[in-house]
């Protein structure tokens, strides 16, 4: 899958400072209530998660769409996931994703700086 042109260089710079900040932000907004320091129920904890292996946590029970995915979460994988969830992995049971690509890119740049 290709990316457009701008989404590709904002990801490049997904790892600044204050896109990371931005994407705290975002985070926070939108993604927090399910995803916290520990998986739960509702959500994996997403420290490591960039550059991890997809449904690669022990302590989650992962969808069957996303057991079925195989790579690791690189930047454009995030990127698909995140613009659509169910699309990237027929069957997630994350009910949305980060509509606005610039969001989604200093999301990403958040999830790189959690370790």
């Amino acid at each position: 899958m290709r990316l457009p042109a701008l989404a590709l260089v904002v990801l490049t710079l997904s790892a600044t400072p204050a896109l990371a900040a931005d994407g705290a932000k975002t985070f926070l907004l939108q993604c927090k209530s399910c995803h916290g320091a520990k998986s739960s129920l509702m959500g994996p904890a997403l420290a490591g998660v960039a550059g991890a292996k997809i449904a690669g946590r022990s302590d989650f029970a992962y969808s069957t769409g996303l057991k079925a995915k195989a790579g690791t979460w690189s930047d454009a994988n995030l990127e698909a996931y995140l613009a659509a969830p169910t699309k990237f992995a027929p069957g997630s049971r994350m009910p949305q994703g980060v509509a606005n690509p610039a969001d989604r890119a200093a999301v990403i740049g958040y999830l790189k700086t959690l370790k």
